[in-house]
């Protein structure tokens, strides 16, 4: 503090005036040292994406040199497969839009071939005039977000252990019984609204086209891993997909998140369907299988473009390793659009998938399902697999049918099999409106 005349008052050579000093000295830091050791990653890059300035924090993080990235490397090939691909078709293209973006999950690569999980925010700094000079970016490791994560998995591993040795054990207290009790409740509702965030909870209207869908869960207490959506591409084509990942529980509804939005992002970026599922396949074998901790699915994605005037309705589909799609003709034949080949999503680093093609008339539907239907136990002792052929046969009785009847009568199906249906089954029908109402050729079936 200085007096009124602007004279410097006398230092205070005590004891406070030396730990002043020494606090002082401690905040006396360069800019350019906060910035290099700073406790997250620091990187400036140039509109195209290629790195300008990078520092040491970040650097340390993955094993990298600063004279192999600056100038050398771009933000994307810091990223994993899965990572570059959701930058490409989403993170720059909103950042380009938005000027700004915060809190985005990604996982970057390590230079010893590990990953890690980060939370990247990056902003757009425009020069005088408005035009875009360069982008800065905020890396903050995420590692123990995902640690966190795996925690909650552990828990809950170790609440249905809890929960069943409630069980054994609720002759011995009803005040513990009650507990478990509503322990098992808060489990199941928490369940159930994680289950719909996997699957949309309804179908986008098609133009063209009629749809409908259905999810019938085998347990309340376990999360299943089937999966289906429906989406645009363009003004004309439409994609869709149906499938079953490997598992049940927390680790089946991740799978599950990651494949969805894989799939959709792979779909914006090329909406081949084999191009889909091979995208798919390297995220899930990245991921996981060269991690030694292989998961997998299987998959059928496909394109439709509803017809126009006089075009057909077309569509192009692709599995990995899934059941084969059905169609139900108008003329009240029911077939198999077989696409042999295809093998399980994520467990090589190169699967092949099955193609097939085909053109849908007036009236004609084509039916997706998991395995759970066709793999439903039947018969005496429920020894019995239902099987693709009993499914064929159950569909050709009903056809010709419009996609809501297709899956109102799968529906009553399923419910038939009682405890015999131990597997999630997901059904997805897409169908062209017949020109005039059909009249079912069979009189056991009448409308």
């Amino acid at each position: 503090m200085c007096r009124a005349g602007g004279v410097p008052e006398p230092a205070d050579t005590g004891d406070d005036a030396s730990t002043d000093a020494s606090f002082t000295a401690l905040l006396e830091d360069s800019a350019d040292d906060l910035y290099e050791s700073a406790p997250c990653g620091y990187l400036s890059t140039l509109m195209d994406g290629t790195v300008a300035k990078i520092n040491a924090t970040l650097l340390q993080w993955l094993g990298l040199r600063r004279e192999d990235v600056v100038g050398r490397m771009r933000f994307a090939d810091l990223l994993t497969v899965g990572g570059k691909l959701y930058h490409e078709t989403h993170f720059a293209p909103l950042l380009r839009m938005q000027g700004e973006l915060r809190g985005i999950a990604l996982e970057m690569r390590k230079q010893s071939g590990g990953r890690l999980p980060v939370l990247v925010s990056s902003l757009v700094k425009y020069g005088t005039e408005g035009e875009p000079l360069l982008i800065r970016t905020t890396v903050f490791d995420a590692s123990d977000r995902r640690a966190y994560e795996e925690e909650l998995l552990r828990r809950r591993r170790d609440a249905e252990q809890a929960r069943a040795d409630a069980e054994r054990a609720r002759a011995e207290a009803e005040e513990a019984r009650r507990q478990a009790e509503a322990d098992r409740a808060r489990l199941a509702d928490a369940l159930a609204v994680l289950q719909q965030s996997l699957v949309p909870s309804s179908l986008p209207p098609v133009p063209g086209l009629e749809t409908a869908v259905h999810y019938h869960t085998a347990s309340a207490d376990r999360l299943g891993g089937d999966f289906y959506d429906l989406f645009p591409i363009d003004g004309k084509r439409w994609a869709f997909f149906l499938g079953d990942v490997c598992g049940k529980g927390p680790e089946a509804a991740s799978l599950t998140s990651l494949t969805r939005y894989t799939l959709r992002a792979a779909a914006l970026h090329d909406p081949e369907p084999a191009t889909a599922l091979a995208t798919l396949n390297t995220v899930l074998h990245d991921r996981y299988a060269a991690g030694g901790d292989p998961r997998y699915c299987t998959a059928i994605f496909g394109v439709v473009e509803p017809g126009t005037g006089d075009e057909p309705t077309t569509v192009r589909i692709a599995s990995g390793g899934h059941p084969p799609a059905l169609v139900l003709r108008a003329d009240g034949r029911a077939e198999y659009l077989p696409t042999p080949g295809g093998l399980l999503i994520g467990i090589l680093p190169d699967a092949p998938v099955g193609t097939a093609r085909t053109v849908l008339a007036p009236g004609d539907t084509l039916l997706l399902y998991t395995d759970g239907l066709t793999e439903a136990r039947t018969g005496p002792g429920r020894t019995d697999l239902y099987g693709e052929e009993a499914l064929r046969a159950f569909a050709a009785g009903h056809a010709p049918a419009t996609p809501q009847e297709t899956v109102t009568a799968l529906t009553g199906l399923i419910q038939g099999f009682g405890d015999g249906l131990e597997d999630d089954t997901a059904l997805l029908a897409l169908g062209v409106p017949a020109s005039r109402p059909p009249v079912h050729p069979n009189p056991k079936h009448p409308r």
